[in-house]
C-alpha cells in the first residue's frame, strides 16, 4: 500500500514550517535546507551545501562537538547554541534552540537532520543560560577528570582544579586524618581538626593563598565555624560574610579575619564530601573580589561535584586501607630469612609494584633441615591484594610443614599441591625449590611452573641458567613434578627470582630470562651489592612484584 506521505507531501512540510530544518552528513556538512533556515541563517540554500557549519555560521557557537555526539551514540540532543548570522538583527546576540537526531540507512549512519527555533533571550536570562551551560560542562568533565587515580590527595587536586575559577576563586578540599601513619593526635577539645589534602585559587589568588598553610597541614576549626556545622548536619554552608563578626565566625579561627580580608574574600560555601551519609571531608569554594557572589545553583553544582568526587575518594580510602593491610600482612611474611648454617649467606629483596597495583603474593623462605642441608623457596600466588597475601602465606606454612619429612623437592611439591587441591584454596601458585647438601655441593631442583633458577660462578666459571623442566603450577592437581640435580660448589651463587623481574610486555619470556646468563659477581663479591646490581638493571619497567633472593655456600667443614 503507497504512504499517505508521499516525497512531495514531505517537501511541501518542510518548504512551509517556520522552524529551520537541516540536514548535515557526517562531516558536518550541509546536505539540505529548508526555506526557514535560509531565513534564520541569512543566506541562500545554495550557499550551505558541501560546506560545513563553521564554514557557513563562522559567528555562530554551533556546539559542533554536541552534534559529534549524537552522531558517536545515536542518543537525540536539545542544543542550545548563540551568536552572529547575516540576517538582519543589528548587533544583538541572537539565541536558537535546536533538537538533533542521528539519520541511518539499512543500519550505516548518514548524517545529522536539525529542527531549530529561534528563541529570544533577556540580558539576565541570557546569562543564565551562559551559566547553566558552565555548570554542565562542569558536570560533563567531571567524570573524566576526577577520580582517575586510587590515590586520595590526587582525586582531591584533580576537584579543586575543575572548579577553579569556573565555580571559585579559591578551593580546598579537606578530609579527616583517618588512616594516616603515623596516627594523629587528636585535636584539642572543642576543636575540629582536618587535613587539608589539596588548594588552588586563581592566580592573582596564589600568593594569598600560602598564607593559610599547605597541603599536608592540619586545620582546626573551632565548634561553631562554617566547617564543623557543615559536618554536622552534613549539608552546605552558604556565607556571605559582609561584616568581620561572620568572618571571624566562619574561620577556624578568630585571628584570620584580618587574613580574609586581605584577601578581598566575600562569599564562601562549604559543601560536605559524603560517603553513604558519612562525611569524610569539605569542598570549600571562595569568591573574592569582584566576582559575584554564589547562587543557589552554584551551590547545586558544587554539591553534585563534591558527591562524585567522593566517590572516587571511596575508592581510594578502601584502596589505602587494603595496600596496607596486604603489605604489612606481607612484610611480616617476608621477614629477611636467617641462614641454616654459618657456612651459608643469604641476600633478599622485596620490591612491590607502583601504588597503582596492589600486593601480590610473591615469596620466598630458607628453611634449614635436620640433616645438615636446607631448602631454599621461591613462589609467586597468583593475583593481588590481601586474598592473594593470605594464600601466599597459606602456601609457605604447609612448605614448612612438608619440608620436615625430608623428601625431595619434587615429592614436596607433589604433596603440596594435593594439599592445596583438597584445602579448597582457589589461587594457584608457582613455586621453585632448591634443596642443598651439608658442604653446598649439590643443588636438587624442582620447579612447579616457575622460572628456571640461575647459578653464578666464581672466576671464571660464568653464569649458567638452570636446565630445569617445569611442571604444573601448583593447586591445578596435575603433578607430575621431576627433581633434577645440578653442581652448585662452594662459592657459587644460587640466584632466584620472581617473574616481575624479567616479564616485560611484547617479549618473549624466554628471551628475557636469558639476559640473566650476562649476570656477574660485582668485584668486592658482596651478594647484597650484586642484588642491587640486579634490580637497577632489570627493575624499572617492571609491571609486577619482584622478589629476589641470592645464596652461595662458603669453604669450611660441613655441619
Amino acid at each position: 500500500m503507497p504512504s499517505p506521505l508521499d516525497a512531495g507531501a514531505l517537501a511541501a512540510l518542510l518548504d512551509g514550517t517556520t522552524a529551520g530544518v537541516g540536514v548535515l552528513d557526517t562531516g558536518l556538512r550541509y546536505l539540505y535546507v529548508n526555506p526557514a533556515l535560509e531565513r534564520l541563517n541569512g543566506l541562500p540554500a545554495a550557499a550551505h551545501l558541501g560546506r560545513t557549519v563553521a564554514d557557513v555560521l563562522p559567528g555562530v557557537d554551533a556546539r559542533e562537538d554536541m552534534m559529534r555526539a549524537v552522531l558517536a551514540d545515536g542518543r537525540a540532543r536539545e542544543i542550545t547554541s548563540s551568536g552572529w548570522t547575516p540576517a538582519a538583527s543589528g548587533t544583538a546576540r541572537r539565541y536558537w534552540h535546536g533538537a538533533y537526531h542521528r539519520l541511518e540507512v539499512a543500519g550505516r549512519v548518514v548524517g545529522l537532520a536539525g529542527i531549530v527555533l529561534e528563541v529570544m533571550a533577556s540580558d539576565e536570562e541570557q546569562r543564565r543560560l551562559a551559566q547553566a551551560r558552565r555548570h554542565l560542562t562542569l558536570l560533563d568533565l567531571a567524570g573524566t577528570r576526577i577520580g582517575t587515580t586510587l590515590d586520595m590527595d590526587t582525586t582531591c587536586a584533580e576537584l579543586v582544579d575543575l572548579v577553579v575559577p569556573e565555580l571559585a576563586d579559591l578551593a580546598t578540599v579537606e578530609v579527616f586524618p583517618r588512616d594516616v601513619a603515623p596516627p594523629v593526635r587528636p585535636a584539642p577539645p572543642g576543636l575540629v581538626r582536618l587535613r587539608r589534602a589539596a588548594a588552588t585559587a586563581v592566580p592573582e589568588l596564589r600568593g594569598a593563598l600560602a598564607r593559610f598553610g599547605a597541603t599536608g597541614d592540619y586545620v582546626d576549626y573551632q565548634e561553631d565555624a562554617a566547617v564543623p556545622r557543615c559536618l554536622a548536619d552534613n549539608r552546605p554552608v552558604v556565607e556571605n560574610l559582609t561584616t568581620d563578626v561572620q568572618l571571624g565566625r566562619s574561620a577556624p579561627s578568630p585571628d584570620r579575619v584580618a587574613a580574609y580580608r586581605s584577601l578581598g574574600m566575600h562569599s564562601a560555601v562549604i559543601v560536605p564530601v559524603s560517603v553513604r551519609g558519612e562525611p569524610i571531608g569539605v569542598l570549600g569554594l571562595v569568591r573574592a573580589g569582584d566576582s559575584p557572589v554564589f547562587t543557589e545553583d552554584d551551590v547545586l553544582i558544587a554539591r553534585e561535584l563534591a558527591g562524585r568526587a567522593a566517590v572516587g575518594l571511596d575508592h581510594a580510602r578502601r584502596f589505602t586501607h587494603e595496600h596496607t593491610i596486604a603489605l604489612e600482612l606481607q612484610r611480616s611474611l617476608l621477614s629477611e630469612p636467617r641462614p641454616p648454617h654459618p657456612h651459608i649467606e643469604i641476600a633478599t629483596r622485596y620490591l612491590p609494584a607502583d601504588r597503582s597495583v596492589l600486593v601480590g603474593g610473591d615469596w620466598f623462605d630458607v628453611i634449614p633441615l635436620p640433616d645438615g642441608r636446607h631448602l631454599k623457596a621461591m613462589g609467586d600466588v597468583m593475583g593481588h591484594g590481601v586474598e592473594a597475601a593470605v594464600a601466599m602465606s597459606h602456601y609457605r606454612s604447609l612448605l614448612r610443614l612438608l619440608a620436615d619429612e625430608q623428601l625431595p623437592p619434587h615429592r614436596i611439591l607433589e604433596q603440596l599441591d594435593r594439599m592445596v587441591e583438597r584445602s579448597g584454596l582457589d589461587r594457584a601458585a608457582t613455586c621453585l625449590l632448591a634443596l642443598v647438601d651439608r658442604a653446598g655441593q649439590i643443588c636438587q631442583v624442582s620447579s612447579a611452573g616457575h622460572l628456571p633458577p640461575v647459578f653464578i660462578d666464581p672466576g671464571p666459571g660464568g653464569t649458567r641458567i638452570g636446565d630445569v623442566p617445569a611442571g604444573p603450577p601448583l593447586g591445578t592437581g596435575f603433578g607430575g613434578y621431576r627433581t633434577t640435580s645440578i653442581a652448585c660448589g662452594p662459592g657459587t651463587v644460587l640466584f632466584m627470582y620472581t617473574d616481575g623481574l624479567v616479564e616485560r610486555r611484547g617479549e618473549d619470556i624466554d628471551v628475557s630470562v636469558r639476559r640473566l646468563a650476562d649476570l656477574t659477581l660485582p668485584p668486592s663479591g658482596a651478594l647484597e651489592e650484586l642484588l642491587d646490581t640486579v634490580l637497577d638493571r632489570f627493575g624499572p619497567g617492571a609491571e609486577d612484584d619482584i622478589a629476589v633472593l641470592a645464596s652461595r655456600a662458603r669453604p669450611g667443614p660441613p655441619a
